[in-house]
């Protein structure tokens, strides 16, 4: 179903080749138009629910659309910034590896009836935010031209991939009793 929500996530989608291309090509400015192409899709990343919730547009479309965008436009810059800047490789398996678990935890918890267990917590939402923040701060800054601004984005990814492990631990213990019952049965 095609609506203002899911439009907002399908835009994360078709900007990360753009992103790429910008962030790659020979343009002055390309990083830059990179980074505020990125902070652009970020906050798409709040828009689309925001406008699930307040017109009611959530949709079993949109919740399958909304975290395959965010996976995939925050892994492909990652990916990105991994082929320029190798030091971001430890941050970033954290990071992707943190979603892909926390993705099959909660296909796995839906498959229970007890999704709610594993619902975004505010850790979640803050290493979310910091994120962002660091990928964009990466994008638009190098080493070379804004070094203070590039070892901030490193410090915050850093940040946000240990929050990450954070919620991840909180998301565990949440569905400890439901893991533990599983491997009773099996």
């Amino acid at each position: 179903m095609i609506n203002w929500a899911n439009l907002a996530s399908a835009s994360r989608v078709v900007m990360v080749p753009v992103i790429i291309l910008c962030y790659l090509s020979p343009l002055a400015y390309g990083q830059t138009i990179a980074a505020v192409l990125f902070v652009i899709g970020s906050i798409t990343d709040w828009l689309d629910g925001y406008l699930a919730r307040k017109l009611n547009l959530g949709s079993a479309f949109g919740a399958f659309l909304d975290p395959v965008a965010d996976k995939l436009f925050v892994t492909a810059i990652l990916v990105l910034l991994l082929s320029v800047y190798p030091d971001l490789l430890i941050p970033a398996l954290l990071i992707v590896a943190r979603e892909i678990t926390i993705s099959a935890l909660r296909e796995w918890m839906a498959e229970r009836g007890v999704r709610d267990l594993v619902a975004v917590a505010w850790v979640g939402k803050l290493k979310t935010t910091l994120q962002m923040i660091a990928l964009a701060l990466l994008l638009g800054a190098s080493p070379g031209t804004l070094p203070i601004l590039f070892h901030l984005g490193l410090g915050l990814l850093w940040v946000a991939a240990f929050l990450g492990l954070w919620s991840l631990g909180s998301y565990l213990l949440a569905a400890r009793a439901t893991l533990q019952a599983s491997g009773k049965g099996s």
